[in-house]
Parts: structure tokens; C-alpha cells; sequence
């Protein structure tokens, strides 16, 4: 037992950080507009203990890549708050990025060890995925979710309604690692495990609908579709005959959410002709930010800028917040703060120069992890996770931005595709830092 728990104790503060996710938050907490969660405060415990135990191996904690691919967003975001107009106003904003996209990715690349590390981590994404996708599943049945089209049905877990993606990106997160397991189960894994992996993919596939989160459901495809044909155009059709039966089962067959489903799908390209309402806000708001970037193309407006700049740059057609209702809370307006793209975002905000360093450190994790999917065979599972997770990041942020408590699990997320594209390569199960 002393040497079992030599062998994990390491992880706790990674795993915790994660399950801490689907606990409910504090009774009258606005972690989900954009306060302070316990994940959070779990983060941050993660980021002073990989620290602590770095600095006690003494050992070099970063390859020099590593190193420049998490430099490169944490220099961008210090240019864009020093160059502010205000930078008091952008200091939170500061904060927050450097604990996403340098901070808990840089501690779970010092965490792990080796392929088993990362399949607990992962396996814990997959645990946090079944939790929030049943109390979503629930709340859609007994109409205790968030509002939409006037119903308490939408799915959104404990994350309640003014964080309607947690849910949505807990589930994809959770679903896109079970399925790297379905597809490459570890060599020597007991056989229970693949037949529990394609069981666990399988059950995520509801509460995914029931989130009715386009763009969610886009980069969750996108991403799925991507490593299936990573294992073979054989397997590829197989696997995705299967997942359509599923889908048809669930949505089509049981009447599960069918009507919302198709029609939550047919509004992603009704822009000109009769779209939603969130369909103009969130053109408008694109349009926006574009607009705040060519004023400033080289630093943009700043961390926290784009409220501020928001009325003088978009249309009359942009509405002044959104409706928010259930899950417990009451009805409130919830303003646009944000152009709800993460790339519109930094290019509004921080310019070419941030644009410039943050697509360039995602785009060298995500090549990186394709390139060591090819050369490790024996850890293929990590490896298609890896790749997926990354893939289903980078399209999501094409709809999606970071804020609420599931936004420190964009953190672990990088982290996990960073160690497996930068870390020095080893044997499966073996140490590599």
C-alpha cells in the first residue's frame, strides 16, 4: 500500500482539480458569470504544488519547445495589459489567461509521468462527464434545466444557466477520451475496458444533444470524425454506422429532444433567413470585434477592452444581453461581454501580437501530437485522445471563448495534448520527466 500510494499521491491535486467540477456550486454563487469556483481554487493549489515538488527534484521541469510554447501566450497577454488604456481594468483578465493557457497546462506537464498518469486524468474527464451528463439527463426529463424556448428542459448540469457550454464541454471532453479507448484500448488493459469505454461514449451521446450547443456539436463531431479516421477508413466506417444508430436510437427513435435537435441544427446556417436571435448577436458581435481590431491591429484595445468598445463598433441589430432562467435561478439579463470566439477575442483584445503567439502555441501542441500519435504506436490511446481533445479545443474556440468554472478544464485539456506532443518520448508506462 505505501508504495501504491508513493506511485498516484502525486495526481491528487490534478484529479481533485477536475472532480471538484461536478460538485454544485455555493448557493448564490457567480462563479458561473465569470467568478471564482472551487475548481479554481483547486487550480491554483495544482499550480503551488507542481511548483514545489519541480523545485525539490531539481530537475529541469520544461524542454526549451515546452518552454517557448507556453512563453509565447504569457508575454502576448503582458504586452496587451501593459499597452491598456487601462490596465487595472484588464488585471483580472491577465490572470485568468495566464491560469488557463500558461499556468495549469505548464503543472500538469510537470505532473505527468507517463501514459498511466495520463489515462487517470483522462479517466477522470470520463467520470466528470457521466456525473454532469446524468443530472443533465434528469434535468431535461423533469424540467428543471435551464430555460429555452420557454421551456426549463436545456441540460446544463450544476454549472446552471448562465454557464450553458459547462455542461456541453464536460460531456465532450469525457466522451472524445472514452472514445480513444473504444478505438485504441491500451496494450496488456484488462477486456472489460473497451466494452466500458464504447459504453461510456455511447451515454455521453444524450446529454451532448440535450445541451443543444451547436458549436459544441460541431467541434465534438469535427474531432470524433478526425481520430476515427486516425485508426483506419476500415474501422472509421464501422465505428461511425455505429454512432449513427446511436444518435437515431436516442434523438430519433425514443423522441429524445428530436424536434429541438434539428431544430437547434438548422439554425447554425440561418443567417440571412428568419435566424435566432443568438444568431445575430453573435454575427454582430464578430463583426465587432473585427472592427476593434482594425482600429488597433497590432496590440488591439486591450485585456477587458471589448465591453468597454463593444456599442461604438457593432450594428443597432445587437441586443442587449441574453435571457437567462432555471436550473434554480431566476430570471436575469445576462450581458454581452465577449464576441463568444475565442480567436475574435485576442485578435479585438491583444492584436496580431497575441493572435500571432496564441494560435502559433496551439497549432505547435496540435501538430506536435499528431506527429507523436505516428511514432508511439504502443500509446495510441493517449495519442488519439491527445488529438482529439486538441482538435475539439481549437474548433470550439471558434464559437466559444474562456469564462465560468469549466474554463480551468480548458487548462488540463492543453496540459494533457502538451505533454503528450513536447514531453521526451519514452515507452509506454514509463517515466518521462
Amino acid at each position: 500500500m505505501p508504495r501504491t500510494i508513493a506511485r498516484w499521491w502525486p495526481l491528487l491535486p490534478l484529479v481533485v482539480t477536475v472532480l471538484l467540477l461536478a460538485a454544485p456550486l455555493p448557493a448564490g454563487s457567480e462563479a458561473g458569470a465569470g467568478g471564482l469556483a472551487p475548481a479554481d481554487v483547486a487550480s491554483a493549489g495544482l499550480v503551488g504544488f507542481a511548483l514545489v515538488r519541480t523545485l525539490r527534484q531539481r530537475a529541469r521541469p520544461l524542454t526549451a519547445v515546452s518552454a517557448v510554447v507556453f512563453a509565447l501566450p504569457a508575454l502576448a497577454v503582458t504586452v496587451a495589459t501593459v499597452t491598456a488604456a487601462d490596465p487595472m481594468a484588464g488585471l483580472t483578465g491577465y490572470v485568468r489567461y495566464l491560469q488557463v493557457f500558461v499556468l495549469v497546462p505548464t503543472a500538469v506537464v510537470l505532473l505527468l509521468r507517463d501514459t498511466r498518469d495520463f489515462r487517470v486524468v483522462t479517466g477522470a474527464l470520463a467520470l466528470l462527464a457521466l456525473a454532469q451528463g446524468a443530472i443533465g439527463v434528469h434535468q431535461y426529463a423533469t424540467g428543471t434545466g435551464a430555460s429555452y424556448m420557454g421551456e426549463d428542459i436545456r441540460a446544463v448540469g450544476t454549472f446552471g444557466p448562465t454557464d450553458v457550454m459547462g455542461m456541453a464541454t464536460v460531456v465532450a471532453y469525457g466522451l472524445l477520451a472514452a472514445a480513444a479507448v473504444a478505438l485504441r484500448p491500451p496494450a496488456g488493459a484488462p477486456r472489460w475496458l473497451r466494452p466500458l469505454a464504447v459504453a461510456t461514449t455511447a451515454a455521453l451521446v444524450l446529454p451532448l444533444a440535450l445541451s443543444f450547443s451547436r458549436g459544441t456539436w460541431i467541434a465534438t463531431a469535427l474531432a470524433a470524425f478526425a481520430v476515427i479516421v486516425l485508426t483506419g477508413v476500415a474501422r472509421a466506417v464501422r465505428v461511425l454506422l455505429v454512432l449513427t444508430a446511436v444518435s437515431v436510437v436516442l434523438v430519433g427513435g425514443l423522441g429524445v429532444g428530436s424536434e429541438l435537435v434539428a431544430q437547434r441544427l438548422t439554425s447554425i446556417t440561418q443567417v440571412t433567413d428568419a435566424p435566432d436571435r443568438s444568431v445575430t448577436d453573435r454575427y454582430t458581435m464578430w463583426s465587432a470585434a473585427a472592427s476593434m481590431w482594425r482600429e488597433e491591429p497590432v496590440h488591439g484595445v486591450g485585456l477587458k477592452g471589448f465591453p468597454t468598445h463593444r456599442d461604438g463598433h457593432a450594428s443597432i441589430g445587437l441586443s442587449s444581453g441574453s435571457d437567462t432562467a432555471g436550473a434554480g435561478r431566476a430570471f436575469q439579463r445576462q450581458p454581452l461581454l465577449s464576441p463568444h470566439n475565442m480567436y475574435l477575442l485576442i485578435l479585438s483584445e491583444q492584436g496580431l501580437i497575441g493572435a500571432t503567439a496564441f494560435i502559433g502555441s496551439w497549432g505547435a501542441i496540435l501538430l506536435g501530437s499528431l506527429r507523436r500519435l505516428r511514432e508511439r504506436r504502443g500509446a495510441a490511446d493517449c495519442g488519439l485522445a491527445a488529438v482529439a481533445l486538441m482538435i475539439w479545443q481549437t474548433v470550439d474556440f471558434l464559437y466559444a471563448d474562456i469564462g465560468g468554472p469549466s474554463t480551468v478544464l480548458t487548462g488540463v485539456v492543453l496540459g494533457l495534448a502538451a505533454w503528450w506532443a513536447l514531453a521526451p518520448a519514452a515507452p509506454d508506462g514509463a517515466k518521462t520527466a
